[in-house]
């Protein structure tokens, strides 16, 4: 094997767990395009990772100190939540989706992160607050079904009703919001990057 080969084997080699299967389907690509694959795959992951962060922040929130008492509280509740997966994805996406990304300084990127994910959360924030309810009540037909499967008497709370309706409000506003970041990231924040 000559040094070229040892050197590329090493970027592109396993590094943890995960590496694996993302691997598996970047390497499916040829070029460039496969590096994009595995940075995006590792997006996705960072994505999950902060989707968790992000969604049981927000049921804590709302169960301990902001119920979803009015659009101030569900808006509130729901940006708590978003900081702290903000402070997760820009930590996780830094140093392993694109750590190759070191031409500008940690400060300067996560300026730039934290801009685009200002304009994500003010998309989300303004979607859930205005679509919880009425998600809330829509689903709450199905969600009974279910919920009565274990509890037959179960009569869910007005607070219950938002509640659901936040969470699939939020469900929707993480994916499209998820799209964003990474365009807008990859343009942006980690452009300096092959």
């Amino acid at each position: 094997m000559t040094q070229p080969d040892t050197a590329k084997s090493n970027r592109r080699g396993v590094r943890d767990t995960l590496d694996i299967p993302i691997l598996a389907v970047a390497n499916r690509f040829e070029g460039k395009r496969s590096k994009e694959v595995e940075r995006f795959l590792k997006f996705m992951v960072v994505g999950v990772v902060g989707a968790l962060v992000d969604s049981i922040t927000l049921i804590v929130v709302q169960a301990t100190i902001v119920p979803p008492r009015s659009h101030l509280d569900v808006a509130i509740a729901s940006s708590i939540a978003f900081v702290a997966a903000i402070t997760s994805n820009f930590i996780w996406n830094r140093f392993w989706t694109y750590p190759d990304s070191r031409s500008r300084s940690v400060r300067k990127q996560a300026i730039q992160f934290t801009l685009i994910s200002l304009f994500g959360w003010i998309v989300r924030t303004l979607w859930i607050t205005f679509a919880y309810s009425g998600l809330g009540r829509a689903l709450i037909p199905a969600f009974l079904l279910f919920v009565r499967t274990f509890h037959l008497d179960y009569l869910p709370t007005p607070e219950a009703r938002d509640k659901l309706g936040t969470m699939a409000a939020w469900l929707i506003g993480v994916a499209v919001v998820m799209v964003w970041n990474y365009i807008a990231n990859r343009r942006w924040t980690y452009n300096d990057v092959a």
